[in-house]
């Protein structure tokens, strides 16, 4: 008979990063409306909000918008030195 042996072995700790949460702050997508009604407004999703786009999709999907697209970074608060 064969005896069975159990072995603990811990699995490493992996430290992956957790996937950015969409902000529609940061979306290429994300726009002000200048309508005192609804401020926020979504191109991708073609509506105006209220609040943030991203409130109501959660509310409404119950997941984080699936349409973001992360703006590209600026220079702004750069000191660019010329010479």
């Amino acid at each position: 008979m064969r005896q069975s042996t159990s072995h603990s072995r811990a699995e490493p700790t992996v430290n992956r990063p957790n996937p950015p949460v969409p902000h529609c702050r940061a979306c290429v997508h994300y726009y002000i409306t200048h309508d005192a009604r609804f401020p926020y407004g979504c191109r991708a999703m073609d509506f105006k909000s209220k609040r943030l786009p991203l409130q109501d999709v959660r509310e409404a999907t119950g997941r984080d918008c699936q349409l973001f697209q992360a703006k590209p970074p600026t220079n702004l608060g750069r000191v660019i030195r010329l010479k």
